[in-house]
């Protein structure tokens, strides 16, 4: 295991070659071909911004995520992507993005999850038959259309026109997957950005303040930062709040002695994501029996890392950690999905792979070079403390990488002046 800094700074220069946009934009546009191809798709409609954002390069505007249909993007054959944009965005589309071809660019037919009512068929027949026309005009009309997502009217809407559709999101989801030298300096940038994050929130930590005080400081923090463009969550749980893990931050004052843990739940610089754990205690040092329920996380956490190399799988850094019946006494693995997690990092909050017991010990995947992905421990007691800890690693042909450099060897105490 290395450990990996970023490289340069966050905006662009001309004394420096920095992150290589042209290179990323177009290693990811001729990934997600190469793996469209292999599934024997002749074109994909895709509709989550993820996707959309790895084919185009576009930024989905904050009010329009989480709304498949509202924009969309195709890749067909040989062809550059396609982008069907929300009203008449696509005018500054051919001012902001110049990569796209202007005769690719046109204005999306959307029902909003069914929200239009009995005017969805009319949108979705709009819908397909743009589709169609840009299969046509590429040379891949008939052949398989992969979509990521998929609704009741589409469904009627394809067999209506004897369109065949497939699976659009695995090959999308294996392209996500790895990524390449721009993709991992964005990476870096995001464990900097997260790591600043980390010291500001011990600098403000302090008894008398809530949970949700620390979540806007540190959310004012993000934003400040040039390349920021959302902060999913930063999730702050204090006392009580943190065993189990609800995973959510409260009005809940912060008291002396209190166990706290932050999680830079997906900060997005440029569209690359976080997730990023540490625990503190504040206004004294952690209880001799708090230290060694992190020892134990850390143990767990220190030994998946180990195991993460090109070639293994799943389920041998699955194995490293310890049964949810072994550790809390539950029947099932799922009562503790996302204690003991690892899961991608990329354009999303979820790439490939996303490692637990619940199913990487049965259906395991292979590591591969180029992945990057978060693995997080927890432990605690019920309804008096736990603490949570997380690390972003890079996987290289001989080596594993960390990004996240805050430090994690102990439960951070946080001095009361």
């Amino acid at each position: 295991m290395s450990s990996g800094f970023a490289n340069f700074g966050i905006t662009g220069v001309d004394w420096q070659q920095r992150i290589n946009w042209d290179r990323l934009r177009n290693y990811r546009l001729e990934r997600a071909r190469e793996r469209m191809k292999a599934h024997g798709l002749g074109a994909m409609l895709l509709m989550y911004d993820e996707n959309v954002r790895y084919v185009t390069s576009t930024l989905t505007p904050g009010w329009n995520r989480l709304k498949p249909g509202l924009r969309y993007a195709m890749l067909c054959g040989d062809g550059q992507p396609i982008l069907f944009e929300q009203g008449d965005i696509g005018i500054q589309i051919e001012r902001h993005s110049p990569w796209i071809p202007p005769e690719n660019i046109r204005y999306s037919y959307a029902w909003i999850k069914g929200a239009a009512g009995p005017a969805s068929t009319q949108q979705v027949t709009k819908f397909i038959n743009a589709a169609k026309e840009e299969m046509k005009r590429h040379g891949v009309e008939g052949e398989k259309l992969g979509v990521d997502f998929i609704d009741i009217n589409m469904l009627q809407a394809f067999a209506d026109n004897n369109i065949v559709w497939a699976d659009g999101m695995t090959p999308m989801m294996e392209a996500r997957a790895v990524k390449n030298e721009d993709e991992h300096e964005c990476m870096r940038i995001v464990g900097a950005i997260g790591d600043a994050a980390h010291w500001e929130c011990m600098k403000f930590l302090k008894p008398g303040i809530t949970e949700n005080q620390v979540t806007a400081h540190i959310m004012e923090f993000l934003y400040n930062i040039p390349g920021m463009e959302d902060v999913e969550d930063v999730i702050v749980s204090s006392g009580p709040n943190t065993w189990p893990n609800w995973r959510n931050f409260s009005d809940r004052i912060i008291q002396p002695g209190d166990i706290v843990f932050m999680d830079l739940a997906a900060l997005t610089w440029n569209g690359y994501k976080s997730c990023y754990y540490r625990t503190y205690s504040v206004g004294q040092e952690p209880t001799k029996e708090q230290q060694e329920y992190y020892a134990r996380a850390l143990e767990w956490l220190q030994a998946s890392i180990d195991a993460v190399k090109p070639g293994t799988t799943t389920r041998e850094i699955a194995e490293k950690w310890p049964s949810a019946k072994e550790v809390w006494g539950y029947e099932e693995e799922d009562q503790a999905a996302a204690n003991l997690w690892g899961h991608g990092l990329g354009l999303a909050q979820y790439d490939p792979p996303v490692i637990s017991r619940i199913w990487s010990l049965d259906h395991p995947i292979e590591i591969q070079e180029g992945m990057v992905f978060a693995l997080e421990t927890q432990h605690g007691k019920v309804h008096e403390w736990g603490c949570r800890i997380e690390e972003m690693v890079i996987c290289h042909a001989d080596h594993t990488e960390l990004i996240t450099h805050f430090p994690i060897d102990r439960i951070m105490p946080v001095e009361v002046v």
